[in-house]
């Protein structure tokens, strides 16, 4: 368990959520790894989840709904499991190299065995899956724009693409050969410095998050928009990479 990451409450309950599985899946239950802001030190209680990777010998559907219970039991609301097994791992290394390099640079393994730290990720697929993602946040960010005057659904939005945006920053940086620091607020600092983007605002999104921030409607509308033209520019930028 990482320390001084999680307030006692919740890293009580996710080792309560951690033995149960155990009892369940006995054998089968291989390894159970925190990733993500819990691992970072990011968490917040207000906006976060705590993301598991849990490794079973069947991650069948029968299987996995054995667990159903728990994983929909109100007091384990915040905690995001991702059940997959080794093998289904291995073999999607080339089309999430995202995913796997996050979460191998930061994760820590609460149970059983260390299935992260062996793994090879060849980027050779990364700069077209972060293009891949780039373009289709924006198309969606321009959709929801379009179809929605409510301007509390837009910060929504706006708060829940934040963190993903960042993610791809992140390994945009890995494309430039370096090694990104897995902490928010320095990413930007880095990407503003290695590939000259204005992250400012992105950075006031993040702000206004952590701090669940009332904004009025013209704030609101302002750090959309600008949103928007920061992606369009941040796509044109990973086309030349």
């Amino acid at each position: 368990m990482p320390e001084k990451k999680l307030e006692n409450k919740f890293q009580n309950r996710l080792m309560v959520f951690v033995n149960k599985l155990k009892d369940i899946y006995q054998d089968d239950l291989k390894s159970v790894i925190l990733y993500g802001s819990a691992a970072s030190g990011e968490f917040l209680k207000t906006n976060s989840n705590i993301n598991l990777l849990i490794i079973l010998g069947d991650a069948s559907l029968e299987n996995l709904n054995r667990v159903a219970p728990i994983i929909n039991a109100h007091r384990n609301r915040f905690i995001d499991p991702l059940f997959l097994s080794e093998e289904y791992i291995v073999s999607s290394l080339d089309v999430f190299p995202i995913e796997f390099l996050d979460m191998q640079e930061n994760y820590k393994v609460i149970y059983g065995k260390d299935v992260l730290g062996y793994l090879k990720i060849d980027i050779k697929n990364l700069r077209f899956q972060c293009e891949q993602e780039l373009k289709v946040k924006l198309i969606n960010l321009k959709n929801t724009y379009l179809r929605t005057t409510n301007k509390a659904y837009l910060k929504d939005q706006l708060f829940k693409s934040v963190n993903s945006i960042i993610h791809i920053l992140r390994n945009l940086l890995r494309l430039k050969g370096k090694k990104p620091s897995y902490l928010k607020d320095d990413v930007l600092n880095e990407v503003s410095w290695e590939l000259k983007i204005d992250t400012a605002n992105i950075a006031a999104i993040l702000d206004a998050r952590r701090k669940n921030l009332r904004l009025n409607a013209r704030k609101v509308d302002d750090l959309f928009i600008a949103l928007v033209k920061d992606l369009e520019k941040i796509v044109a930028l990973t086309d030349k990479l």
